[in-house]
């Protein structure tokens, strides 16, 4: 077995990064969190939540005290769809709540996204497209900038739809398989991304850097982060989030260096409920945090 696998497998590459400050840091405060459970981690349920389901489970995410609750992903189906707008219709999202919803930078599915949003006072509009070298190389065969192109394009059409919106309308942005994407490529288009929305101190970006894979130990995410973290423009007006998953079973641990990396924001489902090996779980994060005085 050993065999097989020094022919099969390489070792993660260590990052350049010879002045790393995080080992030296301490968390003192609580991160911004986002539950992702009714997206996330509803996917990884055999049989899916129905509306009654998903209306008690966001019901009790509001109860825990989240802030920021991605809802779903509404272009995807009528499921998805119809539960945001009993939201809306309903009158059951809390004005201190930000809900947030995925879709792909696809003008259809961001006009239907929109349409799902009618009503809504506040909500991050959350787009993501593959960025990781095996993904750009095999499954789109697309250059670096045919990627960067798809990224802004999707950018702009929030835009467009943003302007038909009565609400306030923050960005959020993913490059996939952040892990597998050589860090200046993320850095060009994630600096690309809040370039074209035109980033200020009232027009910040989330910048969320997923671990799609979790693919390398705790500390070479954390030195992932710092990097991007010195590389990113505005940087007191991008917030940094993490979706760490637990493939390796580090994401706790991923999730706690990321921020001591200067990570602002986690993303995360209770008790791991997720794809796979699932989420990581913000309950622990939690915990850990209140043990060493922090409150979270």
């Amino acid at each position: 077995m050993n065999q097989i696998a020094q022919g099969k497998y390489r070792p993660y590459p260590k990052i350049d990064l010879p002045n790393r400050k995080w080992p030296d840091n301490t968390i003192t405060k609580a991160p911004k969190w986002c539950s992702v459970d009714l997206r996330d981690g509803n996917q990884a349920l055999v049989n899916p939540m129905d509306m009654n389901k998903k209306l008690e489970l966001f019901t009790l995410l509001v109860k825990l005290g989240f802030k920021e609750i991605e809802v779903g992903f509404p272009s995807a189906s009528k499921v998805e769809f119809d539960f945001l707008r009993r939201l809306v219709d309903d009158k059951l999202i809390p004005d201190d709540v930000t809900i947030q919803v995925l879709v792909q930078a696809r003008e259809h599915l961001i006009a239907k996204t929109f349409e799902s949003l009618q009503g809504v006072k506040k909500a991050t509009v959350h787009i993501y497209n593959s960025t990781s070298t095996a993904q750009r190389k095999i499954v789109f065969a697309m250059s670096q900038e045919e990627i960067i192109a798809l990224a802004l394009e999707g950018v702009d059409l929030v835009k467009k739809y943003e302007k038909l919106h009565d609400g306030q309308i923050f960005l959020e942005y993913s490059p996939e398989s952040f892990t597998g994407t050589e860090l200046e490529y993320a850095a060009k288009i994630c600096n690309a991304v809040t370039e074209r929305w035109g980033i200020s101190p009232t027009r910040k970006v989330i910048i969320n850097l997923p671990a799609t894979v979790e693919m390398a130990t705790p500390n070479i995410y954390a030195d992932q982060i710092e990097w991007m973290s010195n590389h990113l423009n505005n940087r007191e007006n991008v917030l940094i989030s993490t979706h760490t998953h637990n493939d390796r079973g580090t994401s706790v641990a991923a999730t706690e260096l990321a921020l001591l990396a200067g990570a602002d924001r986690v993303e995360g489902t209770l008790l791991s409920n997720g794809e796979r090996t699932g989420n990581v779980d913000i309950i622990t994060l939690a915990l850990n945090m209140t043990s060493q005085g922090v409150d979270s």
